[in-house]
């Protein structure tokens, strides 16, 4: 029996560990289930081993009888322990898989070398009760890896047979939406077995649409590949389809757009899985399924970044994000806890814009510090304030004024904060010994015709100034176009508009912008400031510009209604500073290449510091004498290729 005793040892070991770790040891109520019916199991395959070695007459032989009886406690404990050791009972059996069989195939393989080596070591005919056969070996460890993983799948079927009947039953009195998935591929897969997993009682999966001829006419996770994508009207029409989910992640949005109008014309609606950046991310489901947003039509397809580029500026530092209550300011914000700062502090002038990212980043539990701070950047004394106490290595500066017609009927305001601010917070960067300064601006401060755009160059003055005065300090300007969806923006205009049933206000059917997402934007930012050495104005590659008028006519479409026939367009005309086509120099006579294919560098000269010196000083008397007219003509002289309109005359 002293065998049995050292058998036992290793069970003794793991129940010790699990007594000193009380986590460990609790098995759920589903776990142990699992353990009774491995050991029911596992008993009966040894029983069985025996069986077929002997030709299934083991009665006719009561020495081998009682020697099974006395080995089988031994064998299902070894093959238990082994088991244990490849954690084999952390994996939930509701999600078993082929990824979850290489820790099956080692604990049984580890088992079978025991017994094999017990095997050589007692001979089989040695009359010991511990000696079995070969054969008994191989067929109990076989069996035995069979038997386990068999009612792990059965108990997987059982499980989801059960969902999908109780969905049947509650879709009693409800509209079931009919589905089919275009893209058969990996996501699509994903995107399948989730909806099935959750017996997802309104919508039933009629089958798979892939271009791919290799998959057309199979079945892939149990659902048909009825044919290609083009065949949507056809397969609408014969299938009764109500609903199209696009399940492609890694294909141009041309193609998304596309499939959208094929969508539109077979009569169903289009809807798509989040992208394959938030699904990796964690931070959606890839069985969240959403509309098509205006966003996927556009032609920005996904970003790849530098991440570890990122991380040698960001992982470990003190960052200070200003206006990071803002659409930009925010999504930087989102951005950069995942690179695991040292500290995140979260300037912003308005008090609920703060809370709400605020808020948001303290929901997502992520152990980095965060700091709100209310301030407001044309504050000297407050910012002074702000630098003396957090000393910040990264600051990136997103805080502006930025709507075209407001800043045009509000100019000493705008100067103050974009301009004045802007100085503020850079020469306190450099004061206080920041590594990295990074500002936002726009494409509005090439040629600005604009109070807002031109306040933009000039605050991209002041910074490649400040890069020349604080050498230690690598400053660096960013200049992108609209950002889908921000604040202020014409996309929740649109959908406002929209909403309340048009019309859609358009300024000119010919008007063309440049349109990125916000998490395009801010990772581009990011990645930029990894790229700078110091002084560049860099400018984010926007792709084709697009109509407004075509936007406003897509979205509208996406609604579910028709332009011009449920919904109005109405033409209103320029706005004042607004232009017709906007510019970004990405040309190659304006720019020049970095080791990133959508980020160039400006090829802008940096300025004379003594022109810059007194053309701000002159700003600020105008602003302080709340002077229009000799702001808009500092202004002027400070940026030349500006062409503002004149002052409003204000007399009665």
């Amino acid at each position: 029996m002293n065998f049995l005793r050292q058998l036992s040892r290793p069970l003794e070991l793991v129940f010790e560990q699990a007594h000193m770790r009380k986590k460990a040891a609790r098995l759920t109520f589903g776990q142990a289930g699992q353990f009774l019916l491995d050991l029911a199991a596992l008993s009966f395959v040894f029983y069985l081993a025996y069986q077929v070695r002997l030709e299934f007459r083991l009665g006719d032989y009561p020495r081998l009888f009682r020697a099974m009886l006395c080995q089988l406690p031994v064998v299902v404990a070894v093959q238990w322990i082994c088991m244990l050791l490849f954690r084999v009972y952390r994996r939930l059996w509701r999600f078993v898989s082929l990824v979850d069989l290489p820790p099956f195939c080692g604990a049984f393989a580890l088992s079978g070398s025991i017994f094999l080596a017990l095997r050589i070591l007692v001979p089989f005919h040695s009359g010991e009760f511990w000696a079995f056969p070969y054969s008994v070996v191989v067929y109990s460890t076989s069996f035995g890896l069979i038997a386990v993983l068999s009612l792990r799948v059965f108990r997987r079927l059982v499980f989801e047979g059960v969902s999908r009947h109780h969905a049947y039953r509650t879709r009693h009195g409800h509209t079931v939406s009919r589905v089919v998935l275009l893209g058969a591929g990996m996501a699509g897969v994903m995107a399948a077995r989730e909806l099935a997993r959750q017996g997802n009682a309104k919508q039933k999966i009629v089958g798979f649409l892939d271009d791919d001829p290799v998959k057309q006419n199979t079945v892939i996770a149990g659902v048909p590949v009825l044919g290609s994508i083009p065949m949507i009207r056809q397969l609408a029409e014969e299938r009764r389809v109500d609903e199209a989910v696009i399940t492609v992640t890694n294909t141009s949005r041309e193609n998304i757009a596309r499939m959208v109008r094929s969508c539109e014309a077979a009569g169903i609606k289009p809807r798509i899985i989040p992208s394959l950046y938030d699904i990796i991310g964690g931070t959606v489901s890839i069985a969240a399924i959403r509309d098509v947003d205006i966003a996927d039509l556009l032609g920005r397809d996904i970003v790849l970044l530098d991440s570890e580029a990122i991380r040698r500026y960001s992982a470990g530092k003190r960052i200070l994000v200003t206006g990071a209550g803002g659409s930009i300011g925010s999504e930087l914000v989102r951005q950069l806890i995942a690179f695991a700062p040292k500290t995140l502090y979260l300037l912003e002038q308005g008090e609920f814009a703060l809370y709400e990212i605020h808020r948001e980043m303290l929901a997502r539990n992520t152990g980095v510090p965060l700091v709100p701070v209310i301030a407001d950047i044309a504050s000297p004394a407050r910012m002074e304030e702000v630098f003396r106490e957090f000393r910040p290595e990264v600051v990136i500066h997103a805080a502006a004024y930025k709507h075209v017609p407001m800043m045009e009927a509000n100019v000493r305001e705008a100067v103050t904060n974009n301009v004045f601010g802007t100085r503020n917070v850079a020469n306190l960067a450099g004061k206080y010994g920041t590594e990295v300064f990074v500002m936002i601006s726009t494409d509005k401060a090439v040629n600005p015709t604009s109070v807002m755009g031109t306040t933009k160059r000039i605050a991209e003055l002041i910074v490649q100034e400040q890069d020349e005065a604080w050498p230690k300090t690598r400053y660096v300007s960013v200049r992108f176009g609209n950002v889908l969806g921000s604040t202020g923006s014409v996309i929740p205009l649109f959908r406002e508009q929209i909403r309340r049933g048009g019309p859609v206000t358009v300024t000119h059917p010919e008007m063309k912008r440049y349109f990125m997402t916000i998490p395009e934007a801010s990772r581009l930012v990011l990645q930029a400031a990894a790229i700078g050495n110091g002084g560049e104005i860099f400018v984010l590659d926007m792709g084709e510009p697009v109509k407004i008028d075509k936007l406003a006519r897509d979205m509208i479409r996406l609604s579910g209604l028709e332009p011009d026939k449920d919904i109005p367009i109405r033409y209103t005309g320029l706005r004042p500073g607004e232009k017709m086509f906007e510019e970004l120099t990405t040309t190659g006579e304006n720019a020049t290449k970095t080791r990133h294919p959508k980020i160039f560098i400006g090829k802008i000269g940096k300025p004379d510091a003594r022109f810059l010196h007194r053309g701000l000083k002159r700003l600020e008397s105008a602003v302080q004498d709340a002077n229009e007219a000799a702001i808009r003509a500092a202004l002027s002289s400070l940026v030349p290729e500006a062409t503002l309109s004149p002052a409003k005359d204000t007399a009665p």
